[in-house]
């Protein structure tokens, strides 16, 4: 056996085990894993390459950290409950574009965020009671949210698996935004139509309204989504007119959206709203630092190399077959780990094509990974919101997951 196979086995193994039999936290367990792979290896203890590895994608840390400020801004300033009521009235007598606008309204935080468990606990919690009393049973809902948040998720302008994927071969994440709407929005669109439209046929529009809050609209009116429209305006002038406005940052972005928000709606105080965020992210920000001194010790050993020079060894249609199966496999591990480890080599694998394309399709099966027991971030947290068990809503997403896929 190589010595790169059984450090990947040792390390592997380490995480599993840290991570499901004594019931660690992921990034804990990939720090372990980490750490034993280097011991294998004949490496020691090596502190610099561990400290390293956390800071390697200390730019995604930083997006999801302001994005996850401005989330939090807007859900208590009342914006995405205005937005609820809003969609509602508009469109209740239309009611597969109601669908589509709710869809996307759950979508909304996971594209700031590149989060799914945000997707699922902001806007998810604030639309599931609409979809139930539109008819839609719990299990279906519970579908409709898990699949709503990872699309979110995976759509631009935030898909961290993406980042990691690009961040992995030197490619700057720019030109992702076409290819990820491409494949996000009509995989929304599906979605929800497929599982929710057919009880949707007799809406009763009296039913819902009575458990709608139409004050924040009245209270505030427009000015409630000036937040958002700043956020979107300031991303898209940063790139239409790169030569007259600087390139702000995300970062910087979201903070500017967020002193926004403070203004325009219920008053809120900043430094707890910013604890809550930060309280509410500190699990995902400890995967993205567990995931980087994993693949930079994979990097030390040769692990990683040794991964690359394997996957370009398979068959075309071994290769197919590997991403379609194994990648979403190891989402239930980590959707990040999964496109850290698995994704770069692949797409170096993939290199006759275009590279930001296929980039954009590993990054999106990898977020699909959100859905795999037992972890199940997405699934799980949708579960809990409409009170039923996972398994049953996990039934409900089988189909939009393999149309997906």
């Amino acid at each position: 056996m190589q010595i790169e196979l059984l450090v990947f086995i040792v390390m592997l193994g380490a995480f599993l085990l840290g991570n499901f039999l004594l019931k660690l936290p992921v990034s804990i367990s990939m720090i372990m894993g980490a750490v034993l792979g280097a011991l294998v290896a004949g490496e020691g203890f090596p502190l610099r390459h561990l400290f390293e590895g956390t800071f390697v994608y200390i730019d995604t840390i930083l997006i999801i950290s302001t994005a996850m400020i401005f989330m939090k801004v807007i859900e208590k300033s009342g914006a995405m409950e205005a937005l609820n009521v809003t969609i509602v009235k508009r469109f209740h007598k239309i009611p597969a574009v109601m669908l589509i606008m709710l869809m996307l309204m759950i979508m909304f935080p996971g594209m700031i965020t590149g989060s799914s468990t945000a997707a699922v606990l902001s806007a998810g919690s604030i639309v599931a009671p609409v979809l139930l009393l539109m008819g839609i049973p719990a299990p279906q809902t519970g579908a409709i949210l898990a699949i709503g948040s990872i699309m979110g998720m995976a759509a631009p302008p935030v898909n961290i698996p993406a980042m990691l994927i690009a961040g992995g071969v030197d490619m700057p994440y720019i030109g992702f935004e076409g290819p990820l709407l491409f494949l996000t929005i009509p995989g929304a669109i599906f979605t929800v139509l497929f599982i929710g439209m057919r009880y949707c046929k007799n809406l009763n529009y009296d039913e819902i309204i009575k458990n709608l809050n139409f004050n924040m609209n009245a209270k505030h009116g427009f000015k409630l989504y000036l937040p958002i429209l700043t956020v979107l305006t300031l991303m898209v002038l940063t790139r239409v007119l790169p030569t007259a406005i600087p390139n702000l940052g995300m970062p910087l972005i979201f903070m500017l959206g967020s002193i926004v928000g403070m203004f325009t709606g219920e008053k809120l105080d900043f430094i707890s709203t910013v604890k809550d965020a930060m309280n509410t992210t500190v699990p995902v920000l400890g995967k993205l630092m567990g995931v980087g001194m994993f693949i930079q010790i994979m990097t030390l050993t040769g692990v990683r190399g040794y991964i690359v020079i394997s996957c370009l060894g398979l068959s075309t249609v071994l290769l197919y077959v590997a991403i379609a199966t194994v990648m979403p496999a190891f989402g239930a591990v980590s959707s990040y780990g999964a496109a850290s480890v698995l994704g770069v080599p692949f797409l170096l694998a993939l290199l006759s094509g275009n590279q930001i394309i296929v980039a954009a399709a590993l990054s999106f099966i990898c977020s699909l990974g959100d859905l795999m027991p037992p972890t199940a971030l997405a699934g799980n947290y949708a579960a809990q919101i409409v009170n039923e068990r996972y398994f049953k809503v996990l039934r409900y997403c089988l189909i939009p997951f393999t149309a997906c896929i």
